[in-house]
């Protein structure tokens, strides 16, 4: 009878189309290593190993002061990965050895396909990180694809400091007035502090919560927000935001201030201040009485546009706070003031220390100021004068819903008689008080009329 092992060994024929494998590399005499995988002076050993009748080669090298081994079914793969830590050891990172084959091909890939745009590999996948956390489940090509029909018109990113600078810059060489330079930059240049980023990247909830969180009166608040619809629109005129949807500053609403309490001096009242007014704050009291200019136009106006003659101002379309041209009628009681005056040059040459002088003027009188005290008397009493909400509207460069809404009924028409005859007294022009400048006091050389 036969052994048994060789009657399995007869029993199994061998396959006809037998697949020719290349020789395996004998073992290494005496522990020898059967390839070297070398690169420059640096090179890595390759072993046969025999285990339960399978052939591996193992690499062998050493990291941080340890002995490694690598394992592999064929001494191809064992020699191309010996060559990749034997670069390594030469160029001195060997540390970055343990990734795996298809981990470096990857890494590899990735490299080369960034290597065009110059971006290194932990930027770009931080990036995509982030932009992953934002779409949530949305595709990045699609989002990529709407901004890019957003934005295709604005010509380049810009810091929201870097506009207001370039905007107040601008106006500044137009020609703005000095008190609407230091309303935008007071207004623009907390705004800038605040938001020093990229214009795009400020919404809406932003700007309404830094503007809530301000410390500030609402008229305040409105006239600083309108400052920032101004700069939003400036910019998007300027190409850095798109020309073809709302800024963030547009969907804000200017928020309602209930202004039913207007204060307005009585005729007695208005005559102490002008019949105790040096001939130098007689223009401010007198045409801000009787023809309802605002202070800001009347800061900027000359004498040029009075004409006594023709019996009216004209308000330029650069002078005018709506910017259009306006004609105020000239009262007789407002030339009985102006023309004994000289005429020359600005209306109040210096701005700063003349409305000083005003505040300091109703203060010896013990008269309160209040704001815009002398616009809102005027249209008080001219609608109870004329009853024409329209005319006044004209008049004073407003609408006719806010004259009628906030100015009538508000005095009566034997009241608005007795303003509009106001005259200068006599000895008028004799009056001489000056402003003390440390307790900005009226010390007048005549005798105060109460």
């Amino acid at each position: 009878m036969e052994a048994p092992g060789d009657k399995m060994a007869t029993t199994h024929a061998e396959p006809s189309n037998t697949v020719s494998r290349p020789p395996v590399p004998k073992r290494g005499k005496h522990g020898k290593p059967v390839a070297m995988a070398r690169f420059g002076s640096a090179s890595v050993p390759i072993y046969r190993c025999d285990s339960g009748g399978r052939v591996r080669f193992a690499l062998s090298h050493y990291r941080d002061g340890k002995r490694l081994r690598q394992f592999f079914t064929s001494l191809d793969a064992a020699k191309k990965e010996g060559q990749f830590v034997a670069q390594r050891i030469q160029g001195g990172m060997q540390h970055v050895t343990d990734l795996k084959p298809h981990e470096r091909d990857s890494f590899k890939a990735a490299e080369t396909m960034l290597r065009k745009t110059g971006i290194p590999l932990v930027t770009a996948v931080e990036d995509y990180l982030r932009a992953r956390d934002l779409a949530g489940t949305e595709s990045l090509t699609a989002m990529a694809g709407e901004y890019g029909r957003l934005f295709k018109k604005v010509v380049r990113h810009a810091a929201i400091p870097e506009v207001v600078a370039e905007m107040l810059q601008q106006r500044e060489q137009d020609g703005a007035s000095n008190a609407y330079l230091r309303l935008l930059k007071t207004t623009l240049n907390r705004f800038a502090a605040r938001f020093p980023g990229n214009i795009m990247e400020v919404d809406t909830h932003q700007i309404d919560a830094w503007l809530r969180s301000l410390d500030v009166k609402l008229c305040t608040r409105n006239s600083m927000l309108r400052c920032i619809k101004i700069f939003f629109s400036y910019a998007r005129s300027r190409n850095y935001l798109p020309d073809d949807r709302k800024t963030s500053a547009e969907n804000l609403r200017i928020a309602k201030v209930v202004t039913d309490n207007m204060d307005i001096f009585s005729p007695e009242t208005m005559a102490r201040m002008l019949h105790n007014s040096p001939a130098d704050l007689v223009p401010i009291l007198a045409i801000g009485a009787f023809s309802g200019i605002r202070m800001a136009e009347l800061n900027r106006l000359d004498w040029s546009a009075v004409d006594l003659e023709r019996r009216i101002i004209e308000l330029r379309a650069g002078q005018a706070k709506t910017g259009s041209r306006r004609v105020i009628p000239i009262t007789d009681n407002l030339a009985a003031w102006l023309e004994p005056l000289e005429r020359n040059g600005l209306v109040v040459p210096s701005v700063k220390s003349h409305h000083r002088a005003v505040s300091a003027l109703a203060a010896s009188l013990k008269i309160e100021w209040p704001r815009n005290v002398l616009r809102h008397s005027f249209i008080s009493y001219r609608i109870a004068k004329v009853k024409s909400a329209d005319q006044v509207a004209l008049e004073a460069g407003n609408s006719p819903s806010i004259i009628f809404k906030h100015y009538r009924e508000l005095t009566t028409e034997e009241q608005a008689d007795k303003w509009f005859a106001i005259v200068p007294k006599d000895g008028q022009w004799e009056n001489q008080p000056t402003v003390g400048r440390r307790k900005r006091r009226v010390k007048s050389r005549r005798r105060v009329i109460k």
